[in-house]
């Protein structure tokens, strides 16, 4: 049996991006989306628009996005050559680290409040803390491509205990409000819609099925989910699919037909077509390009 019999981020336990770069709408286009674990994404350089749960924020550099497990969050940037788009993220399962706060409490209550609070979408930070997180993602970037598959694990933990130290100073000094003791939030239908489907994600998508175990109509799940997120049930299903495609393709050396099965499309050629519409190349051809990028920091 495989690892990846359900994959998700216990399978690949941190996803981050340091200083990406878009320079034309080709490099980034954004759609609504939500996904398991948390994502912070810290926003280096940018004009637009954030949206998340329908309330729109100001894209700016400084800008730091917590986004919680299920949110719904679109991303609308003007891109140029002049106005790019540079952004660092970091997107992780909380269950998988949470015992590694244990010896520092206050610590730990803000790594829980990050994921399991009512929090505010976004929060504005300057110069020299933006400087501060940067420093420690440049480190983990340098650091990653020198390490075996299985020193991972302990790297990212050591990696978000030292962020997370440093988020909370900053977090702390902009939202002084904020605290552990704040109300948990209620899930929005939507994210219970897709929380359905990130554990159903691999079999064939029967609404009737979706409709009996959320006690919703298949007529109100299609037209909620279209008002609310501006695609189908169907399209999403598929932008799930490829995202934990590209995930297992980036983490481990699967042959693209096993990476096909394990994401729920049992016809390899169907795969390789879906996934070159949405990243521009083949598994393979992607896969390759992925690993000469980290060869070049040996």
């Amino acid at each position: 049996m495989s690892a990846f019999n359900r994959v998700d981020l216990h399978s690949v336990p941190l996803y981050f991006v340091y200083e990406r770069k878009s320079v034309n709408e080709n490099q980034f286009q954004g759609t609504f989306h939500a996904h398991q674990g948390v994502e912070i994404l810290m926003i280096h350089e940018g004009d637009g628009t954030l949206i998340v749960d329908q309330k729109s924020y100001e894209i700016k550099s400084g800008l730091i996005c917590v986004f919680q497990p299920y949110t719904l969050h679109n991303i609308q940037v003007n891109i140029s050559e002049d106005v790019p788009f540079v952004r660092s993220i970091i997107h992780y399962e909380p269950s998988l680290y949470e015992t590694y706060f244990e010896k520092w409490p206050s610590l730990q209550s803000f790594f829980k409040l990050i994921h399991k609070g009512n929090l505010p979408a976004s929060l504005s930070c300057d110069q020299m803390e933006m400087e501060r997180l940067s420093s420690i993602l440049l480190s983990l970037d340098r650091n990653i491509s020198h390490l075996s598959k299985d020193q991972y694990f302990e790297e990212f933990s050591l990696f978000l205990v030292s962020f997370f130290r440093i988020f909370k100073q900053i977090w702390e000094s902009n939202s002084p409000l904020l605290s552990d003791q704040q109300e948990r939030r209620n899930p929005h239908q939507v994210e219970r819609i897709m929380e359905w489907l990130d554990k159903k994600y691999k079999e064939p998508l029967r609404l009737e099925n979706m409709s009996r175990d959320l006690h919703l109509s298949s007529h109100h799940l299609s037209h909620l989910f279209k008002n609310c997120t501006g695609s189908s049930i169907s399209d999403y299903l598929t932008a799930k699919r490829m995202q934990q495609a590209l995930l297992l393709l980036m983490s481990g050396d699967y042959s693209v037909a096993r990476i096909s099965e394990e994401v729920g499309i049992n016809n390899c050629s169907h795969f390789i077509k879906l996934f070159k519409n949405y990243f521009g190349s083949t598994p393979h051809q992607y896969r390759k390009q992925w690993l000469s990028n980290l060869k070049q920091y040996k």
